[in-house]
């Protein structure tokens, strides 16, 4: 792949340094790394025409707002990395700070080098108004509890201990944690949305509620009939291995790349 890597390249400094170790691994890897330095681009025009004259299939940038502000919208995928000037500085410039964020959203993935640069960077992007809101209801809400990220070990174990693992999500693809939950045979209520319906058959595999009343309803129903509770826990659970087996998914990801490698032989 033909790769475009942005930073700001000043002589002896550890920007530059980084830039270039991280070019070694991209071409130890076997792609085409085309070093630039973010200064020598004065709009995203210069980049775009640099992108179509070098046929460059994609990008990466070292620092956020100084490379990464100049990647969007190119119409080839780019990756960043943050740098101490992106979470040190520049995040307290209103400006900078709203560019920064619509580059992350764009992003395809984001490189912290520690993890407090990491928790820094989702302190100030995993949209920090609405975080608030989230945290002071639940405090005003008896019996609810915020609990913030665990070990995976850690959260199956706190889910074989529940009653029931609720999805209250109003928009889903395919809800890993209600996956996970049938294969753990812990019961699901999940909101009637498109995404949650095609995995959760109402009364089968699970239960869906489309409002709170309703809610309320089915997890007394659910509660109060354990006959219920062991039926919907043994068709989850069989749902689960029919039809999203970690093996079987593993053989189709591998048919699909032998299939790349082939049309990429023609």
């Amino acid at each position: 792949m033909r790769l475009l890597f942005l930073a700001v390249l000043r002589r002896h400094t550890g920007n530059a340094i980084t830039a270039q170790r991280v070019r070694d691994h991209l071409e130890a890897a076997g792609h085409v790394c085309i070093l630039k330095n973010a200064l020598d681009f004065e709009s995203p025009s210069e980049i775009s025409n640099f992108i179509k004259a070098e046929s460059l299939e994609a990008a990466m940038a070292l620092h956020l707002y100084r490379g990464g502000r100049l990647l969007p919208g190119h119409g080839i995928p780019f990756g960043i990395i943050f740098g101490g000037t992106d979470l040190n500085e520049d995040v307290k410039q209103g400006e900078k700070n709203k560019v920064m964020g619509k580059v992350l959203e764009e992003a395809r993935f984001a490189v912290a080098f520690t993890e407090s640069m990491k928790e820094t960077a989702q302190r100030q992007w995993v949209d920090p108004v609405f975080t608030r809101e989230v945290k002071a209801k639940v405090k005003r809400t008896p019996g609810v509890r915020l609990i913030g990220e665990m070990a995976r070990e850690d959260l199956h174990a706190v889910v074989k201990n529940c009653f029931a693992v609720v999805n209250s999500s109003v928009s889903e693809g395919m809800s890993a944690a209600i996956l996970e939950a049938m294969d753990l045979e812990v019961p699901v209520l999940a909101r009637n949305i498109p995404g949650n319906a095609a995995v959760v058959k109402h009364g089968v595999t699970g239960l869906l509620f489309s409002d709170p009343q309703e809610f309320v309803l089915l997890a007394k129903r659910l509660g109060g009939d354990p006959a219920l509770e062991k039926q919907i826990v043994a068709n989850g659970r069989e749902y689960v291995r029919m039809y999203h087996s970690w093996q079987v998914e593993r053989n189709t990801y591998g048919h699909l790349v032998r299939m790349l490698e082939g049309s990429s032989e023609d």
